[in-house]
């Protein structure tokens, strides 16, 4: 089992859509730090923060569009090899393209938020640690 902690980031500013992201992230094996905005402004401050490895940004925001903020995000995602999965009720094409463009790891509709699906992104992130640790 890891001891230190992964730091995560959830960024929806829906109460229950927040409330259930953390509930199934509480359920993961691992120790997760777990950071919530409900607005990109939030989002964009705890952002200065070093050290964030993985983002559920949600689409939809009351300040801005999450495939928006992406591009604002690749300086501090490349420097800290963040993980970001876009989360949204209502993708579109349009959306896909913007998240595909920036290199978003997956785009999941609410409903795909489960224990499952996290845990694999989880195994994925670590693996891509352990290898940067490696070299």
């Amino acid at each position: 089992m890891q001891s230190a902690s992964m730091k995560c980031l959830i960024v929806d500013d829906s109460e229950t859509d927040r409330l259930m992201m953390e509930r199934v992230l509480h359920k993961q094996s691992m120790k997760l730090d777990l950071r919530v905005a409900k607005t990109l402004t939030e989002a964009r401050s705890l952002m200065r923060e070093e050290g964030i490895r993985l983002v559920f940004l949600d689409n939809t925001l009351p300040d801005g569009i999450g495939a928006n903020f992406l591009k604002e995000m690749k300086d501090y995602r490349q420097r800290n090899d963040v993980t970001v999965i876009l989360v949204s009720d209502w993708p579109s094409p349009f959306m896909f393209a913007k998240a595909r463009a920036q290199n978003v790891r997956a785009i999941w509709n609410k409903r795909d938020f489960t224990i499952e699906a996290v845990r694999r992104v989880l195994r994925e992130r670590v693996a891509a640690d352990a290898m940067d640790y490696a070299h």
